[in-house]
């Protein structure tokens, strides 16, 4: 189990996502922050909102926390970021752990469902829909409030960067330079990054043998429906 857990959060979320694995995982220090445009992180002055942008915000985070060995963790959005991270090869990490990750290649979204994401940026009941159409577990009042709250905190240039750009960035050919152990786990009922699309479009790139889990009745927001199995990921051997 490792010492140091780095976990990057989903598009329109929060590292706050992460909390319930403090509890699961005492022994370890977990280091979750906001990425730029989201929860509480102002983006640095002309900041590109690129995926590589992200990793060298990310790499910069790590140095100002003095961060040694660690595994990395990844989700949606923060899957991908953590997927060019890993592809840097950066010192002291150990394993990659990818929650729901937005592939490599790009998301598989059509033209309308990024119009009307892009549309739903601010709007109280798009944010409900959001919540109803990415989870699949009940989750607690304060949780659901949560996931809604993060949504409509999200800065513009963020929301748009990353449905207009980020989604769509192809770093697969970055892949080759991966050499850390990977995990993948979804949710059996993810409707927005599904167990399909994780097969055809990350399994691929990432190196031979690397397992898929299916977490039964949970959606994509592994972190808050299936806190307990995602720190039995953490805890499991490479």
């Amino acid at each position: 189990m490792p010492t140091t857990l780095v976990a990057l959060h989903y598009w329109a979320g929060a590292g706050h996502e992460f909390d319930a694995l403090r509890a699961l995982l005492p022994t370890v220090r977990l280091l979750s922050p906001d990425l730029p445009g989201f929860g509480q992180q102002p983006a640095p002055a002309g900041f590109d909102y690129s995926v590589q942008a992200y990793a060298d915000w990310v790499a910069a985070y790590l140095r100002q926390h003095a961060v040694g060995q660690y595994t990395l963790l990844g989700h949606s959005m923060g899957g991908k970021i953590a997927l060019a991270m890993a592809a840097r090869r950066p010192p002291g990490l150990q394993r990659l752990l990818l929650l729901s990750p937005s592939p490599p290649t790009p998301e598989p979204f059509t033209d309308a469902s990024r119009a009307a994401a892009l549309a739903a940026f601010g709007h109280p009941a798009a944010a409900e829909q959001t919540f109803r159409n990415i989870t699949q577990q009940p989750l607690s009042q304060v949780l659901h409030r949560q996931v809604v709250a993060d949504n409509l905190c999200s800065q513009r240039p963020a929301w748009n960067a990353w449905l207009e750009r980020g989604s769509r960035e192809d770093i697969s050919p970055l892949m080759p330079q991966l050499e850390v152990p990977c995990t993948v786990l979804v949710g059996a009922h993810d409707r927005a990054i599904t167990p399909q699309t994780q097969r055809q479009q990350t399994l691929p790139w990432l190196p031979p043998g690397t397992p898929l889990g299916v977490q039964p009745h949970a959606g994509h927001l592994l972190p808050l429906e299936a806190p307990a199995a995602v720190a039995a990921l953490v805890q499991a051997p490479a």
